[in-house]
């Protein structure tokens, strides 16, 4: 049988899709271009130029590739933009996942992995964060999130449905093997643009508050290596293919890393200091925000690898060290996201 990955031309959909394909899955990646780069997905997949959203294209793959299960990572994801264009974000990520669940409840397809955000917790009261903390997303595309993960709830009620929803925490780096990457260009993602200053690519850094309550002033984030994160994935495509119930988790270490930290782990890479320059805190930004990740860990058996903010970074700064750009880049999927809750 067959696996939809939706969005898997793009950062995160690539890495998942690559890896899918190294198992022997037989993985069909669908993703409309508006952000991901053809080139990311890998080749012994088939690729489908189209939207997510689309009823009759999804009709036609279910049926062609014979699906019994989907990944879905394509949604929008730049947090700012989601407050000046709320609507875009609600027909990308609500409508289109609606169609998407409702295509699958159709077509008998049970399983189904969603790309959640920590960002539905808005801004956390305690750390670190479990499953059970309240929800309460402080902009549109926290909200749109949620409200994907409530269509799941109730679908998988009322229809032979299962579901994982993996609320990512910060997502960063680039498998070290070479499977998936990410788009070239500029980012607003703390790890990618702390590896584009190392390279001289970048003038300075701004670190939003160095007056936050945590040991060195500034704010503090729980960054996950990507490739550990898709093995959240696999193990949570696993669970669902062995009888699981639905379920919600957290993806993150437990641990968190300041921003100081992250610009001392590049400067440890190329042996000079870095240039930063301070800015005044960002309205609604917490100060720490760190998963609780013991049920990921309990009941899927997940044991990350490169939990290191060292392993992370080294391959971030790899990556951006040999990117020469890829044909139909775009600006990518991080950009605009640098200190919020979100992956």
């Amino acid at each position: 049988m067959g696996i939809l990955v939706t969005g898997g031309a793009g950062y995160i959909g690539s890495h998942a899709a690559h890896a899918l394909v190294a198992r022997g899955e037989r993985v069909v990646v669908l993703d409309n271009l508006s952000t991901g780069v053809k080139s990311l997905a890998p080749k012994a997949a088939h690729f489908e130029l189209g939207d997510v959203g689309d009823p009759e294209l999804l009709r036609r793959l279910f049926k062609q590739h014979q699906i019994d299960a989907v990944m879905h990572f394509a949604a929008s994801i730049i947090v700012p933009e989601s407050i000046e264009i709320p609507l875009k974000y609600y027909s990308n990520n609500v409508s289109a996942s609606r169609n998407l669940i409702a295509s699958c409840v159709e077509n008998n397809v049970e399983k189904f992995v969603f790309s959640s955000t920590a960002a539905v917790y808005g801004i956390p009261s305690t750390n670190p964060i479990n499953e059970t903390a309240p929800t309460a997303p402080i902009n549109p595309y926290g909200r749109s999130k949620l409200a994907v993960e409530w269509m799941l709830e109730d679908a998988s009620t009322a229809h032979d449905l299962r579901y994982v929803a993996l609320r990512y925490f910060n997502v960063a780096a680039v498998d070290p093997g070479g499977l998936g990457g990410q788009p070239y260009g500029p980012s607003g993602h703390l790890i990618r643009r702390a590896a584009q200053l190392a390279l001289g690519r970048l003038d300075h850094l701004d670190v939003f508050g160095t007056d936050h309550p945590t040991p060195d002033g500034s704010p503090v984030r729980d960054f996950i290596h990507v490739s550990d994160l898709v093995d959240a994935h696999i193990l949570a495509l696993e669970s669902l293919r062995d009888g699981a119930k639905s379920s919600v988790f957290n993806c993150g270490y437990g641990t968190g890393s300041s921003v100081f930290e992250v610009i001392e782990a590049f400067e440890k890479i190329v042996g000079r200091p870095l240039r930063m320059r301070s800015a005044p805190r960002r309205s609604g930004d917490p100060s720490e925000v760190i998963a609780d990740s013991a049920r990921l860990r309990s009941s899927l058996g997940w044991v990350p690898k490169l939990q290191s903010l060292d392993a992370i970074a080294r391959s971030a700064f790899e990556w951006e060290r040999n990117s020469v750009g890829l044909p139909g880049d775009h600006e990518p999927e991080t950009l605009g996201r640098t200190l919020v809750g979100n992956e």
